[in-house]
């Protein structure tokens, strides 16, 4: 059973994104970690580069598979998870509090398209 952490917002393609104030952090699910396996690259966008809600900012590659990561938001990345680049271990230990990007969201109204963690979990069918 995957850890689901309340107060988050979940998207179908298993990224979540924690809102605080104007921005977003935006990761990989426990589910979706625990899928891939023991990641060992994180791709990253730059600081400064656009997102877009539904479109690919990166990749997350493992021992046994690569997946795009899909932004669940809009905006402008702030800060990228520097720690990552030497430690992208560090997302199987624990996804949530290894975010992937920080976003200045453009549209703080998208994360109503996205799923709740109750909703997220009838999703995941646990």
């Amino acid at each position: 059973m995957s850890k689901i952490v309340e107060g988050l917002y979940y998207a179908e393609s298993h990224e979540y994104v924690k809102v605080e104030g104007e921005y977003g952090y935006v990761g990989i699910t426990d589910y979706a970690q625990h899928e891939l396996g023991n990641v060992v690259y994180v791709d990253m966008p730059d600081v400064d580069d656009e997102v877009e809600a539904g479109a690919d900012f990166g990749a997350v590659e493992s021992v046994k598979a690569a997946s795009d990561l899909i932004s669940p938001v809009s905006g402008t990345v702030v800060e990228v998870n520097d720690a990552l680049n030497d430690q992208p271990e560090l997302i199987n230990a624990d996804p949530y509090a290894n975010w992937v990007i920080k976003v200045q969201l453009s549209d703080a109204s998208e994360v109503q398209n996205l799923m709740s963690a109750e909703a997220y979990k009838a999703f995941l069918g646990e």
